[in-house]
């Protein structure tokens, strides 16, 4: 009230004209009328009276507009006017707090162009070298098509000096020089091979056991063998969800009996030439072997005094135990029992062909299937893997359908007789030892990927020379670790980055994390945060942008390890947020770096963001995989578990970490 008589005497002395553009008023929420806005008196009453903003906006959409656009510093009163606005309108606040102003002007003006509004491009964009582009008339609806690779069948192998297979799970084979040898390869990934999808353990697809004796008995055709008279799969061949695995089927040379070594191993994709095979069935191939007739009888069927076994449930069954079966793998179509034999009738669906295979595993899978008709008589019956065969035999190859008879020999042992639905013979098992899924469970995710720890090797290329840029030392620390020999590349000292900024400032600084509090939690904190002040005041300082600051640490007895990480990990941290600024010096304790390795450790630290001494050697951290070796019982363990003791796992109720604990005691 105070302010209206002083306002009015300045509103006075304004001359006024009519708006060119119609004006919603603020003072009465409507258009404003000819001579309203031109009147002093009108603009005392604006400054007093309530502004009827949401009077204004209702009118202006009445009048139909449909684009607002909000002059002031936030976009406060664009929030405001939507739910008087519409939803369908445009509200564009041309500033935003705490945003750049250009970038945010020009992204309104676009916004409003977008929508139909019109921009004077050229007296936008002049002077800073904007042009008109073309774009699309329409905005692309993205839908992606990924090819589908195949395993075999990608080109001419024969130009390579290679064999071709003739299988669907091989793509080549070469025989070796000087031996009676053979070695077969292939490549399996669910993306060549999908139906292997379909055979899923314990949550992990697995190349089926029968798979694995297919390779077998295909390797056995190329040397002239006819009998796998033994095969053992000691680990699980599990496939990756994404990526492959090679494969390598191996034949020896045969002995005075005619037998064969036959091995196959695996090795994933994402590993280097050089990372090693994993064996996953080993055994014995012959030939000359008799092949007498099996003595499966089909001409009648079913067979007599044999009781049908109701198969409607059989794979809920075997899912609750752990094995899931797509449907590829669901050819159980009926079964009998009669004492300890069952009978059975398995089938590939039709969209499946078994005819480039010599058996297709899916269907000699599914006959194994056949024994959930022994029901809880043993703890195989249910979840039950191929682990060892003895005399197979295949006499046919190529079937769709088959006729099934397994015979139970042992506790966890089968023989098995597969015909076709004429009643030819198609293969023979003399012998299959089955074991429990759940006792091989474990170590199926840890077959997929190697374990890898951080190794430390010597660097390549180390000739020894001294580093060809200057050094300065920070601190009157470093000198204990540092020679000062006239060779060495030192050409400066100084207490503090003040100090050292006074001067031109060598390329390379180093600076000693010490602490001289004997409890090493205080000693941990205390050179933790000197750390901290050091990186932010070297990235804060534009004086220091062309030099690089290496941390050395690893110089004091007792507990240095527990001292010296959190610094490792703070400056690990900062070299990815900041590459070519920081560096790591691990000095083992008591070591006095000589001008010699002080050159060579320099030399390789241009090139690594951590660099070690020890030994009189300069080493790089490499990964590297845990290798396997044999514990106090012969059984295979990893290099961790080797070491034993107690392993602490951060996050250990993270995901990540529930699975390096699994990964630990699994």
């Amino acid at each position: 009230e105070p302010m209206l008589e002083e306002f009015r005497t300045v509103a006075e002395a304004l001359s006024y004209a009519e708006p060119l553009l119609p004006v919603v008023s603020n003072v009465t929420g409507r258009i404003a009328a000819s001579g309203e806005l031109t009147t002093p008196a009108y603009w005392v009453t604006h400054v007093r009276e309530a502004v009827r903003f949401d009077d204004g906006i209702r009118v202006l959409a009445e009048e139909g507009a449909t684009r607002f656009v909000e002059l002031g510093p936030d976009g406060v009163l664009s929030g405001m006017a939507r739910e008087s606005a519409g939803d369908d309108a445009l509200l564009v606040p041309v500033l935003r707090k705490d945003r750049e102003e250009i970038t945010t002007a020009l992204r309104a003006l676009a916004e409003l162009y977008v929508r139909g509004g019109h921009a004077d491009w050229a007296a936008v964009l002049d002077g800073t070298g904007g042009r008109p582009v073309d774009l699309p008339t329409y905005a692309f609806q993205h839908e992606y098509f990924w090819p589908v690779g195949s395993a075999t069948g990608t080109g001419d192998i024969r130009l390579a000096g290679l064999g071709t297979p003739r299988h669907p799970l091989l793509g080549a084979a070469v025989e070796l020089a000087g031996t009676d040898g053979m070695v077969l390869t292939g490549r399996l990934s669910l993306q060549s091979q999908p139906w292997l999808a379909d055979h899923v353990v314990r949550g992990s697809v697995l190349v089926p056991g029968t798979a694995l004796l297919e390779l077998a008995i295909r390797a056995a055709d190329e040397v002239g063998c006819d009998t796998v008279e033994e095969l053992t799969l000691p680990a699980p061949l599990v496939l990756p969800a994404q990526g492959g695995t090679r494969i390598q089927v191996t034949v020896g040379e045969a002995d005075e009996a005619r037998r064969r070594n036959v091995a196959i191993h695996s090795r994933p994709d994402g590993d280097d030439d050089h990372g090693p095979w994993t064996l996953h069935a080993q055994g014995t191939l012959a030939e000359g072997a008799t092949a007498a007739r099996t003595g499966f009888d089909t001409s009648v069927w079913p067979p007599k005094d044999a009781r049908p076994v109701d198969v409607t449930d059989c794979y809920e069954l075997l899912a609750e135990a752990g094995l899931r079966y797509g449907p590829v793998f669901q050819g159980l179509r009926a079964a009998w029992r009669r004492d300890d034999e069952v009978f059975a009738e398995v089938a590939l669906n039709d969209d499946v062909d078994g005819g480039t295979f010599g058996l297709h595993p899916a269907l000699f899978d599914a006959a194994l299937h056949a024994s959930f008709a022994f029901g809880g008589d043993d703890d195989t019956a249910l979840g039950g893997v191929p682990f060892s065969w003895e005399g197979v035999r295949l006499h046919a190859s190529g079937a769709s359908a088959l006729r099934v008879r397994l015979t139970r020999t042992g506790d966890d042992c089968l023989a098995v007789e597969l015909a076709d639905p004429a009643g030819a013979p198609v293969a023979s098992v003399e012998s299959l030892v089955v074991r429990s899924a759940s006792v091989a469970d474990g170590g199926f995710e840890n077959s997929t990927k190697s374990l890898y720890h951080v190794d430390w090797v010597p660097a390549r290329a180390v000739t020894g020379a001294l580093s060809p840029e200057s050094v300065a030392l920070l601190g009157h620390e470093i000198l204990a670790s540092i020679t000062t020999d006239a060779d060495a590349p030192v050409t400066a000292t100084a207490p503090d980055l003040e100090a050292l900024a006074a001067n031109d400032i060598p390329g390379t600084v180093l600076v000693a994390m010490t602490s001289s509090l004997p409890d090493v939690v205080e000693s941990a904190h205390q050179v933790a945060a000197r750390a901290l002040d050091l990186v932010r005041s070297w990235l804060a300082d534009e004086r220091f942008a062309a030099s690089r600051l290496v941390f050395v640490v690893g110089g004091s007895e007792g507990a240095d390890d527990l001292t010296d990480a959190p610094v490792k990990g703070l400056v690990r941290s900062a070299q990815l947020e900041h590459p070519g600024r920081f560096g790591l010096l691990d000095v083992e304790p008591g070591a006095v770096l000589s001008a010699e390795l002080l050159g060579a450790a320099l030399a390789v630290g241009g090139a690594e963001a951590e660099v070690a001494v020890r030994g009189g050697e300069v080493l790089v951290p490499r990964l590297a995989r845990v290798s396997s070796t044999s514990g106090a019982d012969g059984a295979e363990v990893s290099g961790w578990e080797v070491a034993g003791g107690t392993v602490l796992v951060t996050g250990g109720t993270g995901g990540l970490g529930r699975v390096v604990a699994r990964h630990l005691v699994v």
